[in-house]
């Protein structure tokens, strides 16, 4: 059996060779691809991607057995130790030239894919115990070439290790379901959006472990000075996603005018937003005046003079169905992990609520030809129905985005309501509305209609939304109709 496995491995190395030296003899000067047209540049990059993530593949696979043969059990006779370093990851970055980010990657994957085999050790004949089983599906993703190692990284973390009602198998489906999605994209999502999608995925499976990762999370907070060399000093502060909320909101009030935020329709805050944006410092440097003169005013600060009409808030939503039971979850809004019914509880007994009805579908309240922009309330509900921009992979939360109407107000005569309304940052708005680019509502969804310029064909484009409420609606609606 060792033998086998050696010859493989042999074959392997001469394959790799063969590949290394063929990659060595394309071109690889500037001139090679100023002269290409569009279409050809963007395969080429396709397909160095491709073979990237490929390569990471095997990186991780081999990354993950020089761990195992280095574990702290062998002492001296590690595979590492051996070499004279301390750590898998000292000996890797010594003999591949990677950096430590990148070695502690390729670890952290291999050791997941090495979890998820039940083989037996090559030396010794004993069958190693699978510790991550729930990886098979993904395993079986980097052999086809989905997945790389940061991927394979993100998945494991996100979702998590079995749990009290969280089986072995349930993990294994949200596995099979991450990789089957990626699979079927038209493109693979980055490592952030694969773990964003099994941390999702995770809190489905585990309602009772919300308030655990909320807690740990919380736990995590931390503010940091750091003197630098040359005067400076470095504020570093890591916040969980509540206490994000509150300096995500003062940051956008402060800064949006600058960054391409929405563009206000009422007097008083225009009027406000163009004196931000007439302003000579930069977004950075008017973010951390305001920052410093509200640590120095402290409770007493006219909040209205720094922030506008009023100081920072979070706005937490939760659906009346988690209201009326005993357990359940709530959203901080911007923020992609859910908070538990002790949060909402607090929530609620401090702020009050705010209700807003939906139909069946989700679309709250129509106010017809009667008002031109969209009311308060109804951008609430967009907020809450759409997570933020639309468009594409765009990543503006519902604090930096526009209503847009998709029957035109003067071409379309079309009216105001949160069933024909749609969130668009400003980027994108200005681009539906200047480029041609139309949005229609087929079978209760929004798709996006190119331009012909774009695709001739003017194939719609799927603009699923951003918010995790609508998830966990469209979850429960599922759960009740089965």
């Amino acid at each position: 059996m060792w033998e086998n496995d050696c010859m493989a491995t042999l074959e392997l190395v001469d394959t790799l060779h063969g590949h290394l030296a063929a990659l060595r003899g394309l071109p690889a000067e500037v001139a090679d691809y100023r002269g290409s047209d569009d279409a050809a540049l963007l395969e080429v990059s396709r397909l160095i991607g491709e073979v990237q993530r490929a390569l990471d593949g095997h990186r991780a696979l081999v990354a993950g057995e020089i761990a195992r043969r280095s574990a702290p059990a062998f002492g001296y006779d590690g595979l590492a130790q051996r070499a004279g370093h301390r750590t898998t990851e000292e000996f890797l970055r010594a003999h591949t030239g990677a950096t430590m980010r990148e070695v502690k990657t390729a670890v952290r994957a291999g050791q997941a894919l090495h979890g998820a085999a039940e083989l037996p050790d090559a030396r010794t004949g004993e069958i190693v115990v699978p510790t991550a089983s729930w990886m098979r599906p993904v395993a079986e993703a980097v052999r086809a070439g989905v997945f790389g190692a940061e991927h394979v990284a993100s998945i494991r973390r996100g979702l998590g290790d079995p749990a009290d009602g969280v089986s072995v198998e349930q993990l294994t489906d949200a596995a099979r379901t991450i990789c089957a999605e990626a699979a079927s994209s038209f493109a693979v999502p980055d490592a952030d959006r694969v773990f964003r999608r099994a941390r999702e995925l995770r809190d489905e499976l585990d309602e009772a472990g919300i308030a655990d990762r909320e807690r740990q999370r919380f736990a995590q907070r931390a503010l940091r000075l750091l003197p630098q060399p040359d005067g400076m000093t470095r504020l570093s502060w890591l916040l969980d996603p509540e206490s994000a909320a509150y300096v995500t909101d003062l940051y956008d009030r402060v800064t949006s005018p600058k960054r391409g935020g929405p563009r206000f329709v009422d007097p008083g805050q225009r009027a406000a937003a163009e004196q931000i944006e007439l302003d000579p410092r930069t977004p950075e440097q008017l973010a951390s005046d305001v920052f410093l003169d509200l640590l120095r005013a402290g409770s007493g600060v006219d909040a209205s003079q720094l922030l506008g009409v009023h100081g920072a808030a979070v706005q937490l939503v939760v659906t009346r169905e988690q209201l009326d039971q005993p357990t359940g979850h709530g959203w901080v809004a911007g923020q992609p992990d859910p908070v538990s019914r002790d949060t909402v509880e607090r929530h609620l007994c401090s702020d009050g609520v705010q209700q807003i009805t939906v139909d069946r579908s989700g679309n709250p309240l129509d106010v017809g030809r009667t008002r031109r922009l969209h009311t308060a309330k109804q951008r609430v509900a967009l907020a809450i129905r759409d997570g933020g921009c639309r468009f594409g992979d765009c990543g503006r939360s519902a604090g930096m985005v526009e209503a847009h109407h998709i029957d035109h107000w003067e071409r379309d005569r079309g009216g105001t309501s949160v069933e024909r309304g749609i969130l668009l940052c400003r980027y994108h708005h200005l681009r539906i509305h200047n480029e041609g680019w139309e949005i229609e509502k087929r079978s209760g969804a929004f798709v996006l209609i190119p331009p012909e310029g774009v695709d001739p064909a003017r194939r719609p484009i799927p603009m699923p939304g951003k918010s995790p409420v609508q998830r966990d609606l469209a979850r429960n609606r599922h759960s009740r109709a089965g």
